[in-house]
């Protein structure tokens, strides 16, 4: 029996039991819908799902459930399983939500982590700048997700872990082309810098204010976005608390 990956060759893989060969199916089917591979809205026909995977209906099903448990597929007894996607009143409801979690991660980091945090977060951000020129929006996106789930986890608090999964599910399933575009990049990245500093110094308050702040730039974006309209590329405004926080340049 064998699982293929989108966009690898087959694998053989020896089940040793049932929820290994379930977690497996959501494993694959996951990294599928966070790299675009099945777009919102996408109907995943179980037919075809079984086929391609090469696995039976029933763990199939079970790895659906579970993907529909973490939000990443919906289920309706007309159209079947399709990826989820973002109406306008979601898609900002998530973003409020991401302002309150990366806020309060960013303050955690900087209570528990701050010692670790130029180690850890500055190859991220060195690594972001490398996708710049030339522009490569899935590797700017997926180095944006790996440095928040690093504060996240930075912050060392299980709870905020559980919600590893939100910041996958709007940066890479929700999130408008806008938000990655090469235009709105190269300020977010100036932003996630000051976040660091603020985190290195240990002064929650200003890396709290700034984690917000850099969620709020995105939801305002988001709103001119839907509306209609442009002016994505600004980076946020530094409170005058935060400016001696600033990391010196070169």
């Amino acid at each position: 029996m064998n699982l293929v990956s989108g966009g690898e060759a087959p694998q053989a893989f020896e089940w040793q039991s049932r929820v290994r060969l379930v977690d497996e199916v959501a494993r694959v089917l996951r990294q599928r819908i966070y790299t675009g591979f099945y777009p919102p809205g996408e109907l995943l026909r179980q037919v075809q799902l079984s086929e391609d995977l090469k696995v039976s209906r029933t763990p199939l099903r079970e790895a659906l459930r579970m993907l529909q448990s973490e939000g990443l597929v919906e289920a309706d007894g007309v159209r079947g399983v399709s990826v989820a996607r973002a109406d306008r009143r979601r898609l900002l409801d998530a973003y409020t939500m991401r302002e309150m979690l990366d806020g309060l991660a960013a303050r955690q980091a900087a209570e528990r982590g701050a010692e670790r945090a130029h180690a850890l977060l500055d190859p991220m951000i060195a690594a972001q700048r490398g996708t710049l020129e030339p522009w490569s929006p899935a590797d700017y996106t997926r180095f944006n997700v790996d440095f928040h789930s690093a504060i996240i986890a930075l912050a060392d608090n299980e709870f905020l872990n559980a919600q590893l999964a939100l910041v996958r599910k709007t940066s890479q399933v929700f999130a408008p082309a806008v938000l990655i575009s090469h235009e709105r990049a190269g300020p977010a990245i100036a932003e996630h810098e000051r976040i660091v500093a603020a985190i290195a110094s240990g002064d929650g308050d200003v890396a709290e204010r700034l984690g917000r702040a850099h969620i709020h730039e995105t939801i305002l974006c988001l709103k001119r976005e839907l509306q209609g309209e442009s002016g994505c590329a600004g980076t946020v405004a530094v409170p005058p608390a935060v400016i001696g926080h600033r990391r010196p340049t070169a």
